[in-house]
């Protein structure tokens, strides 16, 4: 709406505001959910340099900022919410995978074959075919590929192809030899090469076997790296989401590449990143002149990240007891307890919080382990992330540490029924139990893990209520564990502001919190459950600025 024709309809003096020149102010006008117990519901929202003034009644704000007020926008039937933050994902590996072969999109063995074909006919010889998320859990035959059968389709181009945990990955013979791995090559910790019968590697890699591969591979230029980011950010404020906790130092070569390529791309836009910081190069920031827990306007550096164990698609999961489906294994442990414990109080010595990958049981037990021998006195919160087998004294053990438990609700609508396999019908009581976490006080914040699982928020809101794919008809799996509405959209809001400690400026609309928003063209209070995936993102705001609009017809 245009300014004069604003201060007109709602009899607003701008001539004698501009002779004034007083502060300028915004009112948001329209349905919001303020997310924030006292005051739920609003009719609009007065900002000033973006921040949230005053949240209430819109003839009250209009009366009382009256003099303040320089622009009107009017939402219409839409609704606003507290802007979305995604707690979990990898913003690079998102960029690069949108320019990369996506496998996840392949319904069968046979599927993925016929794109591995065609990306090599248009590869010029020599150089890689690079693919990423496929899963053998979604076709019928469960195939995963042999290096010689890989070897056939594609056999003048060295591959690596990632499977959609990113705990797994396949390479064909041209790209085992550059990495110089072959019969003799030792599993190095953390890790495996699996062999066939004649003790040869079939082509698949589990964890940190993996990273025998990407050492060989070419590296990501800081350009390459800028542009990967400006099509993620793009790709995530299309999807409503103002801002993201990555996990990206550590992956292409040194700290200071993908710090240099988030600077020049915050520089030009705005995107609330915070980095957590790979412990492999934590002791780079110093190199980089960055201090531990830095702020730099829309960038933040945040926990050590931790891997303790793999995930499920690869039993690299740690686990207590055998897994259901392969009673010789019980996972993987990616460092032996005391290597885990170190790294821990690595983290105490530079004043950092903690971030520790855990799916398994056991890989969490260790954990909370070993944050119980170095305790956290940071002020700033230890996380937990992913917590998919959470069993009751691991759960007050949590508590008792303090940590946040960083859960992608979209795992439940990937994972499942396979999963039920792999753990056995005994264990699924304590495996993706959303509800009884946070019924039991811990707090949860919300993700996705991207590209590893969909960045769309709306989507995660839908698994974490429904329990199911939207296309499945049933009523969700383990449909104890569904979150209420409210319950899920606190987890990409006052949940992952909470993960921060930005809880007393972010997740809520209200007085003195930041005017990041994510408006909707439906309230996801008001609607049946199995209409979640049909919502609309309108407009994403940050900073009180207008960084997505949806292009109406």
């Amino acid at each position: 709406m245009h300014l004069l024709a604003c201060g007109k309809l709602f009899g607003l003096n701008f001539a004698a505001f501009f002779e004034r020149g007083a502060d300028m102010g915004t009112l948001w006008v329209g349905r919001v959910r303020t997310m924030d117990r006292e005051q739920p519901l609003a009719e609009a929202i007065y900002v000033e340099d973006g921040i949230v003034k005053e949240v209430g009644l819109t003839k009250e704000l209009r009366e009382t900022h009256k003099n303040k007020i320089t622009e009107i926008r009017d939402i219409g039937s839409n609704t606003i919410y507290p802007g979305f933050v995604d707690s979990h994902l990898h913003l690079m590996g998102l960029g690069l995978q949108l320019s990369r072969l996506d496998l996840s999109v392949c319904h069968t063995s046979i599927e993925m074959r016929e794109q591995l074909f065609a990306e090599a006919q248009v590869t010029p010889a020599g150089e890689w075919v690079i693919g990423e998320g496929w899963n053998e859990n979604r076709w019928p035959d469960r195939k995963i590929f042999h290096r010689r059968e890989l070897d056939a389709i594609v056999p003048h181009h060295p591959m690596s192809l990632t499977r959609i945990c990113r705990h797994a990955a396949l390479a064909n013979s041209l790209a085992l030899a550059k990495a110089g791995i072959d019969a003799n090559t030792p599993d190095p910790q953390g890790g495996v090469i699996v062999r066939d019968a004649d003790g040869e590697p079939t082509g698949l890699l589990l964890d940190q076997a993996q990273y025998l591969l990407t050492r060989s591979m070419p590296q990501v230029t800081t350009e390459r790296l800028v542009q990967a980011g400006h099509r993620a950010m793009d790709h995530l404020v299309s999807l409503g989401l103002v801002g993201g906790h990555t996990e990206d130092l550590g992956y292409y070569e040194k700290l200071i590449k993908p710090y240099q390529a988030y600077r020049e791309i915050l520089e030009e836009r705005r995107f609330r990143t915070h980095l957590l910081v790979h412990h492999e190069v934590v002791d780079q920031l110093r190199e980089a002149a960055i201090q531990p827990l830095e702020v730099m306007g829309d960038l933040s550096f945040g926990a050590m990240k931790l891997f303790a164990d793999g995930a499920y698609g690869g039993r690299t999961a740690w686990l207590r007891r055998p897994y259901n489906d392969a009673p010789d294994t019980s996972g993987v442990a990616i460092h032996t307890r005391d290597e885990l414990q170190q790294l821990v109080k690595k983290a105490r010595e530079k004043g950092m919080p903690v971030a520790i990958h855990a799916i398994g049981d056991q890989a969490l037990e260790e954990a909370i382990e070993a944050i119980e021998t170095y305790p956290n006195h940071t002020g700033l919160r230890d996380r937990l992330i992913h917590g998919q087998l959470v069993p009751p004294d691991l759960r007050q053990r949590i508590l008792g540490i303090g940590a946040i438990v960083d859960i992608q609700p979209t795992f439940v609508s990937s994972d499942f029924p396979w999963v039920i396999e792999r753990l056995g019908e005994e264990r699924m009581a304590d495996a993706y139990a959303w509800r009884t976490l946070i019924e039991d006080g811990i707090p949860c914040a919300g993700g996705s893990d991207a590209p590893i699982e969909y960045a769309n928020p709306i989507l995660g809101i839908y698994a974490a209520v429904a329990r199911k794919r939207p296309e499945e008809a049933h009523e969700g799996y383990y449909p104890g564990q569904a979150l209420s509405i409210e319950q899920a959209i606190q987890l990409y809001t006052t949940g992952s502001a909470y993960a921060v400690n930005q809880e007393n400026v972010s997740g809520l609309i209200k007085s003195g919190f930041l005017a990041d928003f994510t408006i909707l063209d439906q309230d996801l209070f008001d609607i049946d459950k199995e209409a979640i995936p049909e919502v609309k993102v309108v407009m994403t705001v940050i900073d009180n600025t207008i960084v997505f609009e949806r292009e109406t017809v």
